[in-house]
């Protein structure tokens, strides 16, 4: 019989990559210890970072590190899946660290839904979004606008979803974003083409959340 399960969110703040991933693991260690009963999401806007992927190769990288690092551009390492991505302002990270024992031990499953629910987040600024098979991620119009990484510790998921909402796409040229050599990015400010502000998108996200992963 599965536990009771419930998410604790934790609101819109700003942190450093390195941070965030130390506080990821601490909640993956209480989710684990509590077999799936405590659950979180955590929504962070990053200073400038590159991440690199299990899968990420050297050549996806456009400009080197030390110019990055010239330029106020952190560059790091990580246990989480794909490749090279950025993070940095005006883009919305959301970290759900949840036990999959509540999505059937079934990590393609949990991909799928997280594609859905970002779809489902767009929706509400009419922003028809869809996926791109095989690749993981959300796109419009052939455009990326959120990609996907996870990685899972004894069934618990954590890293999650980069969603640009605001972001400076002109950052991505730095990269192969996801390494995909012809992939062109995208922000919902300029799909709606109007003001966005980043925590308003967070209080959605954060609903829509809870509502499409069935947590009371």
């Amino acid at each position: 019989m599965l536990c009771e399960k419930h998410l604790k969110i934790f609101p819109l703040c700003r942190m450093d990559y390195k941070s965030a991933m130390a506080r990821q693991l601490e909640m993956v260690e209480r989710c684990i210890g509590s077999e799936g009963a405590e659950n979180f999401l955590m929504q962070v806007e990053h200073p400038p970072v590159i991440t690199l992927g299990r899968s990420a190769e050297r050549e996806d990288m456009r400009t080197s590190t030390t110019l990055l690092r010239r330029r106020g551009i952190e560059v790091a390492e990580t246990n989480r899946g794909g490749k090279i991505t950025y993070h940095g302002p005006g883009q919305l990270v959301v970290y759900p660290i949840i036990h999959l024992r509540h999505r059937g031990r079934d990590l393609h499953r949990y991909l799928r839904e997280l594609e859905a629910w970002v779809m489902e987040l767009l929706a509400a600024w009419g922003i028809a979004a869809q996926t791109n098979p095989p690749h993981t991620g959300v796109w419009v119009d052939g455009a990326k606008i959120a990609s996907i990484g996870i990685a899972v510790r004894r069934w618990v998921a954590y890293h999650g979803v980069a969603l640009n909402v605001t972001t400076d796409m002109d950052c991505f040229d730095h990269i192969v974003p996801c390494g995909l050599e012809d992939a062109e990015m995208v922000s919902m400010a300029s799909l709606i083409r109007r003001n966005l502000q980043l925590h308003e998108v967070a209080s959605e996200a954060a609903g829509s959340f809870r509502k499409c992963f069935d947590f009371p």
